[in-house]
C-alpha cells in the first residue's frame, strides 16, 4: 500500500477493470482531502500537479506533502507532475524528485514529439520515473472543434509506433475529450477508444475528466481507460464551498474555519469520482 508507481497503480487498475482519477492538487488542503477520500473510499488515487502552478508552490513544496501523505496512507496513492510542455520542465519535475513526469508534445509536429519523449523518458527512466506521453490533440472545452474534429483524435496506427519509438509508460489520448470548462456535452468515441486499447499494452490517460457525464466515464472505464484527470472540477468544488460559507456574513474573515467547512464537501467530490471510475464495485 502507501507510496506506488503510477505505472503499478494503472496496470492493476487494467487488470482489475477500475480507473483511477488523477486529481490535480494545487496547496496543502488540496492533497489531504484528496488523500483522506482514497482513505475512506478504501481505493486508489492519484496526487498530481500543474507545474505552472509553481509561481504560487514549488514542486519541490508540493512533491515531498503529497509523497508524504501517500507514504502514511493505508491504500496505494501515487504522485504525479502533469502537463510539462517541454523538455525543461519535464526535468524541473525529475530534479524535485517527482516518482512520474508527464511530457505533453502533443502539439507538435508528430516527429518532434516523438524525440521529445523519446529524450524525456531516456532521462526519467535512469532514475526510475515514470513517463507519461500525449499523442492527438486534447484541446479546450471552449472550442468546439477540439471536441468534434477527428483529425485531432488519437490514431491508433500512429499509436503503436509512437509507443513502440519512445518507450513511454502510459499514453494520454484524444477521443473527444478536451481541458477546462466544455461548451457542450462531450460525446467521446468509445470505438476509438476500444481500438487503441486493443492495440497498445499500456495503460491509457483521459485528460479534460472534468464534467464528462457520469455514464461516459463508466463506460471509458469498460473500454479498457485508467487514469483520469480531474482538475477544473476540483477546483470548482473549493470556490462553491469556499462562497457558499462566506455569504454568511457571521463567517467574515474566518478563513481557518472556511478551510474546516471545506474539508467534507472535497472528500465527498474525490469519493465520489472514486466511485463513477470503479462501475464493477472492485474492493483492494
Amino acid at each position: 500500500m502507501s507510496l506506488v508507481k503510477v505505472k503499478d497503480l494503472l496496470a492493476h487498475a487494467q487488470e482489475h477493470g477500475y480507473g483511477v482519477p488523477a486529481i490535480n492538487v494545487f496547496d496543502y488542503n488540496s492533497i489531504k482531502f484528496a488523500a483522506m477520500a482514497a482513505e475512506e473510499a478504501k481505493m486508489p488515487l492519484i496526487i498530481q500537479y500543474f507545474p505552472g502552478f509553481d509561481v504560487h508552490a514549488p514542486l519541490i513544496d508540493i512533491r515531498n506533502i503529497a509523497v508524504a501523505f501517500a507514504r502514511r496512507a493505508t491504500v496505494p496513492i501515487a504522485v504525479h507532475l502533469d502537463h510539462s510542455k517541454n523538455f525543461e520542465i519535464a526535468v524541473s519535475g525529475l530534479g524535485a524528485r517527482f516518482p512520474s513526469v508527464m511530457v505533453d508534445g502533443s502539439a507538435l509536429p508528430y516527429e518532434e514529439n516523438v524525440a521529445l519523449t523519446l529524450e524525456v523518458a531516456r532521462c526519467a527512466h535512469a532514475m526510475g520515473v515514470d513517463v507519461e506521453a500525449e499523442l492527438g490533440h486534447v484541446g479546450v472545452g471552449m472550442n468546439l472543434e477540439d471536441m468534434t474534429n477527428t483529425d485531432h483524435f488519437t490514431d491508433p496506427d500512429q499509436a503503436v509506433d509512437f509507443v513502440k519509438r519512445t518507450g513511454a509508460d502510459s499514453l494520454a489520448i484524444a477521443v473527444g475529450n478536451a481541458h477546462g470548462n466544455y461548451i457542450r456535452t462531450p460525446e467521446l468515441d468509445f470505438d476509438r477508444i476500444c481500438k487503441l486499447r486493443e492495440v497498445l499494452d499500456i495503460p491509457l490517460v483521459m485528460h479534460g475528466g472534468s464534467d464528462i457525464p457520469d455514464d461516459q466515464l463508466a463506460r471509458a472505464v469498460r473500454c479498457g481507460m485508467s487514469k483520469f484527470n480531474i482538475a477544473t472540477e476540483y477546483q470548482r468544488a473549493f470556490y462553491n464551498n469556499m462562497k457558499d460559507f462566506f455569504a454568511d456574513e457571521s463567517n467574515s474573515g474566518a478563513y481557518f474555519k472556511a478551510l474546516r467547512a471545506l474539508e467534507r464537501p472535497c472528500i465527498d467530490f474525490v469519493k465520489s469520482k472514486i466511485d463513477i471510475l470503479n462501475p464493477d464495485h472492485y474492493q483492494l
